[in-house]
């Protein structure tokens, strides 16, 4: 091996990319940026050939090793190399870099023992690890490839902005940071006044950063708000950010209920394997005790499962409840899934406020497949009801559900074809039982003339069998009959016009008008096959409104059909601005050669003229939308339903309003049966709404005003504020819905999140 003559003493060492001026220093953290960047080691040297030092480091090289370790081969660069030949002592100073097995060390000077394989960096000290964490701190004592070591006045520097700071610590294996004093907080600090406290930190007596299980744990902490302590904890740990999922205990959150009294929830959060993971969560209540939730989740390579069940005492009974969903992918086409939704009592429900914002809890298992413009389903389902007007034994048990849709490629003519296919079994302990199969059948054929009039000419037929018993129970209430088994077909064959006309109007915009005429021919059903013999299991709380005027039947379902020779009418008009503005109204009614009583009373379609429908909508700017809906009698043009929406403002401030009314409640009405008192009883409610932003501030609030009863059906009020590291949010929320005999509840909820540590909450009912 060949020898060179050893350097100067104080010779610095150049980069090939260009000599540094004389004195000329980066600042320190633009020096790490361009470190990290570069690949090429500039003006490196390795240790394993410490040439430049003196002639006879080589030997003392391989009986000692490389620097910081026998194992792996350092490289490093500094202005300026010191080799002390008595004590054994190499001295790297000005802007030192050094690189050993994946691990980058920068510092202002670097002094390495060679008799015991450590090195101390001093002044500017930073290691950046493998996975990328840089530690900054003033003073390091480092050995085995810079993965043990004691450092002074550490800060250490995370994902999401979190920083973890201390008066020293102690690093082992590059995987553990013991940690003295320490601070962690995921805010800003103030540049100008580095003094300053952030907006929360958590200190510590001690801490242990566990690197490669991604956890910090604290012994004797203290949560604080701008410095000043708000909450003490003896042991607290959570998932550093880097963290993708760890098992430990979650922040824990407590509140007062009236129903249950003061309570605590201790979360703790489980990684079951790579596919599944848990929460279980212990409830503690000053009135009923214990309680306990366990929520679920498991990834199959084919779908997903999801788990959430509870038990606890309520009322010194003990009560549960589950809630459980799951979609499998059986093949590209097909898919399965069920959806469990089932609790011992209601009152449980909403005594642990658990209760979902719906009447009725529903369970259901179902197959599905998609196809080239066709869909096929099959399910099961019941229900379980929430509310005080909805009964258990009147809810349907679906056993099964099938049904199957298609529609067809435009043919030749450019007509296309669609089928519609179901049927069922629904069974009720206090009710009709019915069973149906039905088949809908649609050929659509459109063509233009040479003025613009667009025709289409439309067959379309119906059929379906009928099966039912306790037929003069719930829901339909014949007086007639308890059994009934009906086969029923109906064709029809309609034409439909339209002649859309526009004008343009230069600096005025342009306008459309366009006249709509369907008419529709089809034999009349008397009553007592589509009403008396036919139970009805999907045409009730029918509206008649400007949505359904056009098309072969107003009813939602098939059970009712409206039938016999008809003619829908309409004129819908628009204007559009050029400023992006518009006004787009319709207005229209129907008319029929003979008078259909299957509707309900004063649904506007009982006589041979029916009520008229309109829609109004505006929109002058980007900031403002109104909607108008109504109906009226078409001979006082007396209001029979109204629904009104507005929409105002922008992001930052936002405000919402609608009015609805309807001179009947059609959730009251069943065939057969002359309509009870609460049938003629008007709906009519307000809502307010309102959404504002302000910087970190956001509110939203929404009430509903039962305009009939003079009662508040519901209000809702919620406050937050976030910034980059903090979230705040308060929520009141009240209903009058009866549940379990309790008239109404109340909720106040109060949230502060502390990012990447997570959320504290307290509630009240």
């Amino acid at each position: 091996m060949s020898q060179t003559s050893p350097p100067k003493r104080g010779r610095k060492t150049r980069s090939l990319a260009g000599p540094r001026l004389a004195g000329e220093r980066l600042p320190r953290r633009q020096a790490l940026r361009q470190a990290l960047c570069r690949r090429v080691l500039l003006g490196a040297v390795s240790l394993l050939s410490l040439t430049a030092v003196a002639p006879q480091l080589i030997q003392d090289a391989r009986a000692a090793g490389p620097v910081f370790d026998r194992k792996q081969p350092v490289t490093f660069k500094a202005d300026r190399i010191d080799y002390n030949q008595k004590t054994n002592i190499v001295t790297l100073s000005g802007h030192v870099e050094a690189w050993q097995a994946g691990h980058v060390l920068f510092a202002d000077r670097v002094l390495f023992d060679r008799n015991t394989n450590i090195a101390d960096a001093v002044g500017h000290v930073v290691l950046v690890s493998p996975d990328g964490q840089v530690v900054y701190s003033n003073y390091a004592e480092l050995s085995q490839d810079m993965t043990n070591g004691v450092m002074s006045a550490m800060n250490i520097t995370l994902p999401l902005n979190a920083k973890l700071a201390a008066n020293g610590g102690r690093r082992t294996e590059g995987k553990v940071n013991e940690l003295s004093r320490a601070v962690y907080t995921a805010c800003d600090v103030c540049d100008k006044h580095p003094n300053s406290y952030p907006l929360w930190q958590v200190t510590a007596r001690s801490a242990t950063q566990d690197i490669q299980h991604h956890m910090i744990e604290y012994k004797d902490a203290t949560m604080e708000l701008y410095g000043v302590p708000f909450l003490w904890l003896p042991y607290f740990a959570h998932p550093d950010p880097t963290a993708p999922r760890t098992s430990g205990l979650l922040i824990p959150s407590a509140g007062y209920n009236s129903h249950i009294g003061a309570f605590a929830e201790i979360p703790y959060y489980w990684v079951v394997d790579k596919s599944t993971d848990a929460i279980i969560t212990p409830i503690l209540s000053s009135d009923e005790g214990l309680a306990g939730d366990l929520k679920v989740r498991h990834s199959f390579n084919f779908g997903e499962m999801n788990i959430d069940a509870s038990a606890g005492l309520d009322k010194g009974n003990m009560q549960g409840a589950l809630f459980a969903n799951g979609t499998f992918d059986l093949d590209s086409a097909w898919h399965a899934g069920f959806n469990v939704s089932r609790a011992s009592s209601v009152a449980y429900l909403n005594d642990y406020s658990i209760l979902p914002n719906t009447n009725e809890l529903e369970s259901e298992l179902y197959l599905e497949g998609f196809g080239h413009g066709s869909y096929a389903r099959i399910e099961s389902s019941f229900y379980q009801g929430l509310v005080g007007s909805v009964t258990d034994s009147e809810l349907p048990l679906v056993l099964p559900y099938a049904a199957y849709a298609y529609k067809g490629d435009p043919d030749g003519w450019g007509g296309t074809t669609s089928i519609n296919a179901s049927a069922f079994n629904i069974l009720r302990t206090s009710g009709t039982n019915t069973q149906r199969a039905a088949i809908s059948g649609d050929y659509n054929l459109p063509f233009q003339d040479g003025i613009g009039e667009q025709w289409s000419a439309e067959a379309h037929v119906d059929l379906a069998g009928y099966n039912a018993d306790n037929i003069n129970e719930f829901p339909n209430y014949d007086t007639s009959n308890t059994h009934a088994s009906e086969l029923r077909g109906l064709p029809q064959f309609a034409v439909n016009y339209r002649y859309p006309i526009m004008n343009e109007s230069g600096a005025l915009g342009s306008q459309l008008f366009e006249p709509i005429i369907q008419l529709i021919a089809a034999p009349i059903i008397s009553n007592d096959v589509n009403v008396t013999n036919i139970p009805n299991e999907d045409s009730y709380d029918f509206q008649f409104t400007d949505a359904n005027l056009f098309g072969f039947n107003k009813y939602p379902g098939i059970d009712r059909l409206e039938n016999g020779m008809r003619a829908n009418v309409g004129f819908e008009s628009a204007w559009y601005f050029n400023n992006g503005s518009r006004l787009e109204g319709l207005v229209g009614q129907s008319y029929r050669t003979h008078a259909d009583d299957t509707f309900a009373p004063d649904s506007g379609l009982t006589g041979n003229v029916s009520d008229i429908v309109a829609r109004l909508t505006y929109t002058p700017t980007s900031w403002l939308d109104f909607t108008y809906r109504t109906r009226l009698d078409h001979t006082s043009l007396q209001d029979k339903y109204t629904d009104t929406f507005v929409s105002a403002g922008v992001p930052a401030l936002r405000v919402t309003a609608g009015y609805l009314y309807s001179a009947v409640d059609p959730y009251y009405y069943y065939d057969g049966s002359p309509p009870p008192s609460e049938y003629y009883t008007p709906r009519s409610e307000v809502t307010f709404g309102l959404t504002a932003q302000h910087g970190g501030w956001n509110f939203n609030g929404a009430v509903q005003q039962n305009i009939e009863t003079s009662k508040l059906d519901s209000t809702n009020v919620g406050i937050g504020w976030q910034n980059d590291c903090l979230g705040l949010n308060l929520s009141y929320i009240h209903t009058n819905t009866t549940i379990a005999g309790e008239n109404g509840s109340t909720t106040v909820l109060f949230t502060v999140t502390f990012k990447t540590i997570g959320a504290i909450g307290f509630n009240a009912l």
